[in-house]
């Protein structure tokens, strides 16, 4: 096969039941494999409803569609079908970077034309694509005579669930996705609880509500999960809980200035709502039914940005050893211990070329600076005064930008822009083209964003429909400059990495950083093993793993990261995103004046694969991937556990046949806890074949990493 084409092998046949069919009113759709099918059809009142099956079982029970407007009749009941159509697809396309090399987008479709009976007659389509692997479906409003601009005061789409289903969720919170995970039964969810957090920035949290992705696991082992996919110009959503009646609703995040939730002008398409339906949980993770419900690549090449590594001046700031700002004031301890007596500004020009330096001898290709640029000292101080605090182009006095430049290019190190909007919107959008011009003109092909605080203006929030278009404006605007986007505090990933892949990764999870700082004993060791099945299942994660100093009780005494260092190793490879992070300081990573052994791994691993494989997983407990490295055919292979130690078999069984393989195996030391005893570890070299297995033991909070190459 072809790189980077397209491929279509497209079987379609369309049906239009006209006037002789008025009176059909339910339609089934399957899945290619007929594992999966969904029913429409009307209610006696004409509302729409629909319900999915799996082999022979119900998993969303009768579920009804309807729309409430602001000064208009609600969109619910007393419709006919016109007609509909439908078709089947299988093709193939490329990722120019990504978890694998080739994507097949295979699904049967139907096409429900729905018109009101009304002297209005409204119009809606309602579209369902069934995948092997799960369902998307969508609201499409056509262009018509009666209707041109609606403002939506609710989307009322209802997952009925089958029963009181376990289930892994964060609060629907409508700015701040860094909640702890909890897991409990569906009828025990409570997200109002999780209303006042002490660590967080800013939340608000309204309804008893999640956010998605929200995974379920049934009584009969069935995995699901419920998202969206391809958010365009539109609030993003929440799913209301119905503790009584077993039931999800979706809840778009509102806008207090619009007085509702998404005011759009016709014709418009909603996103796809998503449920990953999956008989193993691993299979959640390989699904890639998101993204393909997504457009195809609309910017074109985007050879500027290369997968890679990275180091940065970043941690240093989260455990008080250094400050953003040039006055000593702006590090977490701010917020936590209180100053601290060695804060000194973290982004000198000398302290990035130490950055550099280790960079470049160790095989890291970019680095990171925050704090380059003035303003941080009034970032905090000032917090109504957020309007116009950075120009991102004016360096701090003992930042040499063109110095660091110029040592960072000898060197072969990329260097990382950082743009914290302090979450100013709009003096992002004045300041654009001229910071992106800036960016090119100095060499810079990539932006880590920031939207730290409550939105200015008042009355919005992160995930409301003027941010997700906002964050929209913000890829278009820099793919013109051919400038790749690692947004932090973003709107959800919801596959426009496809349409946009210069969306390359963001934050959108309670990540590493919270180890450093929070005052609720940071991310407890199972953490990673729920985000795999849950917040990964949207996409890419800058989660800035490689923690090797683990306690860090130099800088902070009561707070440490609750993982063995083998489990900071896994993540590079359990955790996917084009773009990994070396966080720790460079001295960490050195043990009597060389590179720590175990740092090879990090400068050996891969961040942009041919394909990858999950060899086991189960939600909360222990998730185990394997990832073939493009270009050198290498293989990688990662493994976390949640707080209880056990042992994972590995089989190689994703190798070639006939071919020897050299494996280099990282792994917990036999006396390893994460707590008690974090940073003891062990490398051992071994052949391995396709038949090849080997058992490993897991500590608690522990993990293995393994670099598989080819003799």
């Amino acid at each position: 096969m072809k790189k980077n084409k397209f491929y279509y092998c497209i079987v379609a046949v369309a049906f239009l039941f006209a006037a002789c069919n008025k009176k059909e009113t339910s339609f089934n759709i399957s899945s290619p494999d007929s594992n999966i099918s969904v029913e429409f059809t009307l209610s006696k009142d004409g509302q729409p409803l629909y319900m999915v099956n799996h082999k022979s079982k119900t998993v969303i029970d009768t579920s009804f569609m309807s729309f409430d407007f602001k000064d208009l009749p609600a969109l619910k009941d007393n419709f006919k079908i016109v007609s509909t159509s439908s078709n089947t697809v299988n093709e193939d396309w490329d990722m120019p970077w990504g978890e694998q090399l080739t994507v097949n987008n295979n699904y049967n479709e139907l096409v429900v034309n729905l018109e009101e009976q009304s002297e209005v007659k409204r119009l809606v389509n309602i579209h369902f694509k069934v995948y092997n692997d799960g369902v998307g479906f969508r609201y499409e409003f056509p262009e018509q005579e009666h209707l041109k601009e609606i403002l939506i005061t609710d989307e009322n789409t209802e997952f009925n669930l089958t029963d009181d289903h376990k289930v892994w969720w964060i609060p629907g919170d409508w700015d701040i996705y860094e909640h702890l995970y909890n897991e409990t039964k569906f009828s025990e969810i409570d997200a109002l609880s999780k209303r006042n957090h002490e660590n967080l920035a800013a939340t608000y949290i309204p309804e008893n509500a999640v956010n998605t992705p929200v995974t379920m696991k049934t009584a009969d082992g069935l995995y699901l999960s419920f998202h969206e996919a391809d958010l365009t110009n539109y609030a993003g959503m929440t799913l209301k809980v119905d503790h009584e009646n077993l039931k999800m609703v979706s809840e778009l995040v509102g806008s207090d200035r619009l007085g509702g939730k998404a005011k759009v002008t016709l014709p418009f398409n909603t996103p796809w709502r998503t449920i990953q339906i999956a008989e193993k949980a691993g299979d959640l993770i390989e699904s890639k039914m998101v993204l393909n419900l997504n457009d195809p690549n609309e910017i074109g090449d985007v050879s500027y940005f290369t997968p890679m590594k990275y180091v940065g001046i970043w941690w240093e700031m989260h455990i008080g050893k250094s400050t953003w700002d040039m006055e000593g004031s702006q590090d977490m301890n701010t917020w936590t211990e209180g100053k601290s007596a060695t804060s000194k500004h973290g982004a000198t020009t000398e302290n990035a070329k130490k950055y550099i330096d280790f960079a470049s001898q160790n095989g890291i290709k970019g680095l990171l600076v925050e704090g380059w640029n003035t303003g941080w000292d009034k970032w905090l101080s000032d917090a109504d005064a957020r309007e116009g605090l950075f120009d991102f182009m004016t360096p701090y006095a003992d930042y040499n930008f063109d110095e660091v430049m110029d040592y960072a290019e000898e060197k072969g190190v990329e260097i990382i822009m950082h743009h914290e909007t302090s979450a100013a919107p709009l003096t992002y959008e004045k300041q654009m083209d001229e910071a992106y011009k800036f960016m090119k003109d100095n060499g810079i092909n990539s932006v880590k964003t920031g939207y730290v605080g409550e939105i200015i203006p008042k009355g919005e929030y992160h995930h409301g429909q003027w941010m997700v278009n906002h964050y929209h404006k913000v890829l278009e605007e820099a793919a013109k400059m051919k400038i790749a986007v690692n947004a932090h505090e973003p709107i959800k990933a919801t596959g426009k990495r496809r349409t946009y892949p210069n969306a390359i990764s963001r934050e959108g999870l309670r990540g590493q950083e919270f180890n450093a700082w929070a005052t609720d004993g940071g991310n407890p060791p199972n953490h990673i093993s729920i985000v795999a099945f849950t917040r990964m299942l949207s996409g890419p994660i800058d989660f800035t793993p490689g923690v090797f100093n683990i306690k860090f009780d130099e800088y902070k005494k009561s707070n440490q990261v609750n993982t063995t260092l083998a489990h900071q190793l896994a993540l590079y490879v359990v955790i996917y995103s084009p773009i990994q992070m070396a966080c720790d300081l460079p001295e960490h990573y050195m043990v009597d004046g060389k590179v720590h052994p175990a740092f090879k791994f990090i400068s050996d691993v891969g961040v942009d694969w041919q394909q990858s494989k999950v060899l086991d997983g189960e939600i909360g407990d222990y998730v185990t991937i394997a990832r073939q490295e493009r270009v050198t055919g290498n293989w990688f292979v990662g493994g976390v556990t949640d707080e209880n130690e056990r042992t994972q078999t590995v089989a190689f069984d994703f190798l070639e046949t006939d071919k020897t393989y050299k494996a280099i195996i990282y792994r917990d030391a036999p006396n390893a806890h994460w707590d008690n005893n974090p940073q003891v570890y062990e490398i051992k070299e071994m052949e391995v074949t396709k038949e090849s297995t080997i058992d490993i033991k897991l500590a608690s909070g522990g993990g293995f990493a393994i670099s598989i190459i080819q003799d």
